[in-house]
């Protein structure tokens, strides 16, 4: 009886009656609950069950984490994503493997967007809308560049991979790491300056912001307006490789390009240098071919080049021969043009005494008529008609009456003989008056 424990002891629980008991204890006190928050560090696993935090949406402190079984996620109508505000529904329960408060979600809805991610749409509206996000603003980055700058922390898995990448890519390339916090309140201001630090100090061609994945809030550092700002005043070319594939930052908006991962962004930076050598083995191909088939060409020419000289006597001879060709043909032409000329000089004969014919009886039919001209302008034809040509003493010609003087001696000549006589009387006529 000694032996026996105390009525007033308290009992003793194992670790697992315990959560068992609390676990027993919810679903009694609560049976089915709904609750309203917003998911935070969503990811489906792949056996298709479905594990996140619920945060409070006033922004408390307060989270839930919670789990979400494939067959009520294969219900699902929608694709959830952090910061967004949700109703659920299901039951408490305690995860006895961790002793933690889960809540087992049988159904999901859309209960409007969560506090995060509606800043993120708000600043992005602003941000878009001064024009940080245009395409136009997009610059080509390098081919080949020299030195590629990595912004992140030296502590991310995302410097690891990218430099990586770099040495298994193109490990002539040199890299820059510009380190800077990539969570938490510190990580915007030190992000922002890291950038402005590469752009200040010139020393890469391209320049990577990046960080692995995580939740929205996380990555909430990459969509701080300071780091867009810096993002889209850098003058070198900006690749973000933040998060995964589906994780969305206003960052990549404001790069000039965007990868889906660290990796991949360490990849567009830099072209692969197996790749390059290859491309430049091909070019060396290419342009070898053609020279060969040149060089076989000029080669060929300068075979029979040095074939000719060595027989000057049959180029001679061959020279000697069109020459000879060419002088019969010159003969025998000079022979058919003389034959030709010979032909024609008859021809030619007749039509040059038919032309001087016909020139001199052109001349003499001109000659007659000067001639008919002529004697119609003789005087003693005139004389002959019945005239008589005037004269005074000094045998000037008396033209007109107004010339004459009584008693004036004058000379007559006719036709047939001539007389001097002396002017007794002078009358004029007037212009109008008839003659007698």
């Amino acid at each position: 009886m000694a032996d026996a424990p105390s009525a007033s002891a308290p009992q003793v629980w194992g670790v697992a009656a315990l959560l068992l008991a609390i676990g027993d204890a919810l679903a009694a006190r609560f049976g089915a609950v709904a609750v309203a928050g917003e998911l935070s560090g969503f990811s489906r696993a792949p056996s298709g069950h479905c594990y996140f935090t619920l945060k409070d949406a006033d922004g408390d402190a307060a989270t839930l984490r919670c789990a979400m079984f494939r067959r009520a996620a294969s219900l699902l109508d929608f694709v959830p994503r952090d910061g967004q505000r949700v109703t659920l529904r299901g039951r408490l329960a305690v995860y006895e493997p961790r002793g933690e408060l889960q809540l087992v979600v049988e159904s999901m809805r859309p209960a409007g967007e969560g506090t995060l991610y509606e800043q993120f749409l708000r600043l992005k509206a602003r941000l878009e809308a001064e024009g940080l996000f245009d395409a136009s603003r997009k610059r080509a980055l390098p081919r080949f560049p020299h030195a590629v700058g990595v912004v992140t922390s030296l502590a991310a898995a995302a410097l690891h991979d990218v430099l990586s990448a770099l040495a298994r890519r193109a490990p002539h390339v040199r890299v820059v790491v510009y380190p800077a916090p990539v969570q938490g309140p510190d990580a915007p201001p030190a992000l922002a300056a890291a950038i402005a630090t590469a752009a200040r100090r010139a020393e890469v061609d391209t320049l990577i912001v990046c960080r692995g994945g995580g939740s929205l809030e996380d990555l909430w550092a990459f969509n701080d307006e300071r780091v867009v700002r810096a993002i889209a005043a850098s003058p070198i070319p900006v690749v973000c490789g933040v998060g995964h594939e589906t994780d969305v930052t206003l960052a990549d908006f404001a790069a000039d390009l965007r990868a889906p991962t660290p990796t991949a962004a360490a990849e567009l930076a830099a072209p692969s240098q197996r790749q390059a050598l290859e491309q430049l083995d091909a070019l060396a191909l290419r342009l070898h071919r053609p020279l060969r088939r040149t060089l076989d060409a000029h080669a060929q020419r300068l075979d029979q080049r040095a074939l000719q000289l060595a027989r000057p006597s049959a180029l001679l001879a061959a020279h000697r021969q069109r020459h000879a060709l060419l002088a019969q043909r010159q003969l025998a032409a000079l022979r058919q043009a003389l034959q030709r000329q010979q032909g024609r000089a008859p021809l030619l004969a007749a039509r040059l005494r038919g032309a001087v014919h016909a020139g001199l009886q052109r001349r003499g039919a001109a000659l007659d008529t000067w001639q008919a001209r002529l004697a119609a302008l003789d005087p003693a034809q005139v004389l002959a008609r019945g005239y008589a040509w005037v004269t005074d003493e000094a045998r000037r010609p008396i033209v007109s009456a107004a010339a004459l003087a009584s008693g004036q001696r004058v000379h007559a000549v006719w036709a047939d003989g001539e007389a001097s006589a002396q002017v007794l009387d002078v009358r004029l006529r007037g212009a109008d008056e008839p003659p007698r």
